[in-house]
């Protein structure tokens, strides 16, 4: 049986659990079976927001995950709190407009994305999860392009003047995802339960 997980992580109002909302649906669509999990920091403001979406070609055995296959982080905080915790032979993407402080992984790919910037630039800085969500499946191509902009387009189907935007970034995040994907030569596909772990999460071609 096939299966992958990834940790959407920042602070609250940054949106990072609707990222794992959308990717959720858009793995559902596909007839995979999901899990969402978000948790939530002890701060009354400006606490920390996270949420593990769990995919399988079978049942999910647990949606609580203490090392996730992947890593999309937002900010500093989330990423001490997370980054050490990815799995060997996985993968983190991180944002650097808001990351500043270095963070290697000799073990897995540690992806730049100064994805704030990005929203920033296209006039929707509200949008950073999006384009880190784009990057996200681009780079490991866990569902298309199209498969994931229609589930935008359904979800926001009461807010209409935020689909064009929000599309837009996630767009732009998935070629970003495409480039970073060729430029660090990352092929990324789900896992077999019964591999090794160090194996078994995301193999670096070459």
């Amino acid at each position: 049986m096939k299966s992958t997980d990834v940790l959407f992580a920042g602070f609250g109002g940054h949106g990072m659990l609707m990222a794992g909302k959308l990717l959720a649906q858009s793995m559902i669509k596909q007839g995979r079976q999901v899990s969402w999990l978000p948790a939530y920091g002890a701060e009354m403001r400006g606490g920390t927001a996270n949420v593990t979406v769990c995919i399988s070609d079978g049942e999910v055995m647990s949606p609580y995950i203490e090392r996730p296959n992947a890593l999309v982080v937002m900010n500093t905080p989330s990423l001490k709190k997370f980054g050490p915790k990815v799995k060997p032979g996985g993968l983190i993407l991180l944002n650097t407009t808001l990351i500043k402080e270095p963070f290697e992984r000799l073990d897995c790919p540690v992806i730049e994305l100064p994805a704030s910037q990005i929203a920033m630039d296209m006039g929707n800085a509200r949008a950073t999860n999006l384009i880190l969500l784009g990057a996200y499946a681009g780079i490991t191509q866990i569902a298309t392009c199209e498969e994931i902009t229609e589930v935008i387009q359904e979800t926001f189907t009461r807010k209409p003047k935020f689909i064009a935007l929000n599309v837009s970034a996630f767009v732009a995040g998935w070629k970003e995802g495409v480039r970073l994907r060729e430029e660090h030569n990352i092929d990324v596909a789900l896992t077999e339960e019964d591999e090794d772990e160090l194996n078994s999460l995301v193999a670096l071609s070459n």
